[in-house]
């Protein structure tokens, strides 16, 4: 095989081509897209944006690969974001002086705290109960909102925190601090799964669960530690959106998340079958939605229709990766090419 021949059926190669016509096509429509400007220390421009509205999301799609690894799934995610950003939001604002370092270390520990707790129970109602990934999860995701509006009292609660506020707006190295966040967690993650067994326990369980079991490893800790690892994300996420915007929204923050993290997952060469799984793949596919998001209010496009525009290209960009259906047309193209060498072929 050579060299051009692995790199075209590399598993980044059809997520970075599509990343790169996004940022292509948007250089075209506006030449200062790539632009980036420093002031007061802080770099500036669409490609920071895109990194910077995109760690949320990259993180609750690296929580979900592994999930979906284990051929599970996490329709929760969306949920812990918003109970998440509504506890240390509702924590920050009770406090007697919001900027306090106390405060402010309390909230994100009752904050993540909760978030491991919601994490474990949808692992333990996958691996003990034996409820189906996909009904496990939707009971959180619908009962979710209930908790992070009870949390809110159906209010938007706001909070004047600048520490508190640096998660999601500070800067650090002249970039945003959450994409330190985001590789952080990034590489220990690869650490973790590539450097010790863990990676190895993930795909067996994903594989055959059953077998698993029988080859001596615990498939049913391995399926709460990575739905534990889900919600720890989530709630991260959650710290992100909230300190971004100084507010928690208990019924739209983290609106629809879960279903752009299960696409970043999908776009990144991940299956839904489970078993072999890529992060970087899953980056890249949260960089992609977070790009199509950008291009698609810079065009103008109405927001009654952005929803419509997005899942159309999302079904483009699924097509154009699957090989199955890149060979179909292929063949159907050298059918309608040459169908008399076809027709003297098939008579042979």
């Amino acid at each position: 095989m050579t060299t051009l021949n692995r790199l075209y059926r590399h598993h980044l190669f059809w997520p970075l081509a599509v990343l790169a016509a996004l940022l292509l096509f948007n250089l075209l429509y506006s030449p200062d897209f790539f632009n980036l400007v420093v002031r007061n220390g802080h770099l500036y421009g669409s490609l920071i944006d895109i990194l910077n509205f995109g760690a949320p999301l990259m993180l609750v799609a690296i929580g979900m690969t592994l999930v979906i690894a284990t051929k599970g799934i996490d329709l929760s995610v969306g949920s812990i974001v918003a109970i998440a950003g509504a506890q240390a939001c509702l924590t920050i604002s009770k406090g007697a002086d919001q900027n306090a370092w106390g405060v402010v270390l309390s909230a994100i520990g009752l904050a993540i705290g909760l978030s491991l707790v919601l994490g474990a129970w949808n692992g333990f109602l996958v691996s003990a109960t034996g409820i189906q990934p996909i009904i496990a999860t939707l009971i959180l995701m619908v009962a979710g909102r209930g908790i992070a509006q009870l949390i809110t009292s159906g209010q938007i609660i706001t909070i004047s925190s600048d520490r508190y506020g640096y998660i999601g707006i500070g800067s650090l190295a002249a970039l945003p601090f959450s994409i330190f966040v985001v590789a952080a967690v990034f590489l220990l993650v690869s650490l973790l799964i590539r450097r010790t067994a863990l990676g190895l326990f993930i795909e067996s369980v994903g594989c055959n669960p059953r077998a698993s079991r029988l080859i001596g490893i615990r498939s049913r800790l391995v399926l709460v530690t990575v739905y534990v690892f889900s919600g720890l994300c989530a709630g991260v996420a959650g710290l992100i959106l909230s300190s971004n915007v100084a507010s928690a929204d208990g019924n739209n923050a983290g609106l629809w998340y879960e279903l752009d993290a299960i696409l970043a997952v999908v776009i990144g060469g991940t299956s839904l079958n489970g078993g072999r799984f890529y992060l970087a793949g899953t980056v890249v596919g949260a960089l992609i939605i977070q790009t199509l998001t950008t291009t698609i209010y810079m065009i103008g496009v109405p927001p009654e229709i952005t929803l419509v525009v997005k899942a159309f290209v999302v079904l483009a960009v699924c097509l154009i990766q699957s090989e199955s259906f890149r060979k179909k047309i292929v063949q159907r193209w050298k059918t309608r090419r040459y169908p008399a060498e076809r027709e003297v072929a098939r008579h042979v």
